[in-house]
């Protein structure tokens, strides 16, 4: 029980218990309909090229907005943007349930509406990223409340998928849509009830471009923050956007159907859910740069495997592994920068975070279904996993080699003292 109440310390404050309940109900919503929309895709136009491009076209924005976005949630009260952009992806659900549940929808129109989120998004990651630390009391809680929210998120990626393969293949697409647009009242509801203390918001007589320099010119002297967001980057465009091609191995390659597609799923939610919770037992960050290259080594090989698995059972065996190294990079690094950063450049470097672990995904993820389409889904996943491995050995250098130039400096600084007196 101590151990437990250790793992689960942070939902003892008001704040970020209400945060905690309310995403978990919204981001199931969320995992509903990308599981629908992706299969909606697909069924309709058996095309992992289009696949690739609706993904593409939901996640770009994040790559051109969000250091934007950074810097106007260090400008501006982080909550009133959260709960903005939350009353406005309502919104844009609410407008994609209505064309599916009407038959009148199109490609053109899934694409506008999943630009549309992508710009949302590009403003609310770096305000709901950014607003964490103020949701808890005691900062140092603040590891054990980014690994509880990848605990969140994981669940929700299980469970989300898990009841739309149901749907799915009982009642059809258009209830997913329904109950995501719904989802969202229990997110807006929890930012509502909360009780946070006057945001003290510094007014700034800089350009926002400006604002975007400094936290570019921050990054280039905080060397392990920049190389964390950097491998993030590497990792997001060579390995994640594995997930574009899922319909194509549930349909064409296991012979399945949603339910199967599902299951891929919510099975790679179940390792990333386990990893998360890892590293909410975490009590301190000393190794969490090995954590982040081995964490990167275990995703690209789990899925460099599955890639030529042909019984979906076997598959499932090593999706499960991956699931877990992705979301172990993910929390290692959003902890990392979040507790290494400094309080007045949080927005605009987790906005370089945000670009580097949702931006990167899109360029990803239209040149994955792009070969797809012409090489094979099974080569394009090899590959993707091989990139990642190769990645995670570079990185490890190159965090070695940062190790020792500051041990070098840290060996000079007697001596400049004795050299001055």
């Amino acid at each position: 029980m101590s151990a437990l109440s250790t793992t689960f310390r942070s939902l003892q404050y008001h704040n970020y218990r209400l945060y905690f309940i309310g995403q978990s109900i919204s981001l199931i919503g969320t995992w509903m309909e990308r599981i629908a929309i992706n299969w909606l895709v697909y069924s309709t136009t058996h095309s992992a090229l289009m696949l690739g491009i609706v993904n593409f076209a939901g996640q770009i924005p994040t790559l051109l907005l969000s250091p934007y976005g950074g810097t106007i949630s260090d400008r501006h009260n982080r909550y009133k943007i959260l709960l903005t952009t939350q009353i406005a992806a309502m919104v844009q659900a609410g407008i994609m349930a209505t064309l599916v549940v009407l038959h009148i929808y199109n490609m053109p129109a899934i694409i506008g509406l999943s630009i549309a989120l992508g710009v949302i998004n590009a403003f609310d990651t770096p305000s709901r990223q950014s607003l964490m630390i103020k949701l808890i009391e005691d900062k140092a809680d603040l590891q054990n409340a980014i690994a509880l929210n990848s605990s969140m998120v994981n669940l929700a990626r299980m469970v989300g998928p898990a009841v739309a393969g149901i749907l799915l293949t009982t009642v059809g697409t258009s209830v997913c849509f329904v109950l995501n647009a719904l989802s969202f009242i229990a997110v807006i509801t929890s930012l509502l009830l909360m009780k946070l203390p006057v945001m003290d918001v510094k007014k700034s007589t800089e350009s926002v471009w400006q604002g975007l320099k400094q936290g570019y010119n921050y990054l280039q002297h905080a060397e392990d923050i920049k190389l964390m967001i950097l491998l993030m980057a590497c990792t997001s465009f060579l390995v994640m956007p594995y997930t574009t091609l899922m319909p194509v191995f549930a349909k064409d390659i296991f012979h399945g159907d949603a339910g199967t597609y599902s299951l891929l799923n919510s099975v790679s939610g179940l390792g990333s859910l386990i990893g998360a919770i890892y590293m909410a037992t975490l009590k301190t960050t000393g190794n969490i740069k090995r954590i982040v290259v081995f964490a990167c080594a275990m995703f690209s090989v789990g899925l460099a495997v599955f890639a030529w698995c042909s019984n979906i059972w076997l598959a499932l065996l090593f999706i499960m592994p991956a699931g877990a190294g992705a979301m172990m990079q993910i929390a290692a690094t959003n902890t990392f920068v979040q507790t290494t950063v400094s309080d007045e450049m949080r927005g605009r470097v987790i906005s370089y975070y945000v670009m580097a672990f949702m931006g990167m995904q899109p360029l990803g993820s239209f040149l994955v279904g792009l070969g797809g389409h012409y090489a094979g889904p099974r080569t394009i996943l090899f590959i993707e996993g091989a990139a990642g491995l190769a990645t995670a050995i570079v990185f490890a250098m190159l965090f070695k080699k940062s190790a020792d130039r500051k041990l070098e400096r840290d060996k000079d600084l007697p001596l400049v003292g004795i050299e001055a007196q």
